[in-house]
């Protein structure tokens, strides 16, 4: 089985102590990739958890509206259960370009740094 992944490397790393560990988490650039990830994170959680909500409140006291045939046998309710399904896929795809362009990077260095001693 092939994968795109590189071999594990045997070089040992140096294990930071708890005091760097604190060190590196009151560090400005630890604050740094923290607020990048909540920027992020937080209100797009909030906002999909509201539209989800809403869809659940609509199934739940707006039964005409929900049935209201759109065409065929296709109604308003199936079309805002598939929009959950697409809105699911498109904020984890979002999200994934967001970590690999602004958190991987920051969090690489850190890492680096701390794997090395310096």
């Amino acid at each position: 089985m092939a994968t795109d992944a590189p071999p594990p490397s045997k070089e040992q790393h140096k294990l930071p102590s708890p005091e760097e560990f604190a060190e590196v988490h009151e560090s400005a650039e630890f604050g740094e990739l923290r607020r990048s990830y909540r920027s992020f994170a937080f209100p797009l959680t909030v906002g999909f958890i509201a539209w989800y909500l809403l869809y659940v409140l609509l199934s739940n006291y707006a039964g005409g509206f929900m049935g209201t045939k759109l065409f065929g046998n296709i109604n308003v309710a199936f079309i805002l259960g598939v929009a959950q399904f697409v809105t699911t896929f498109l904020i984890a795809w979002w999200y994934s370009r967001h970590a690999a362009a602004k958190l991987d990077p920051k969090a690489e260095a850190i890492k680096t740094r701390m794997e090395s001693g310096a």
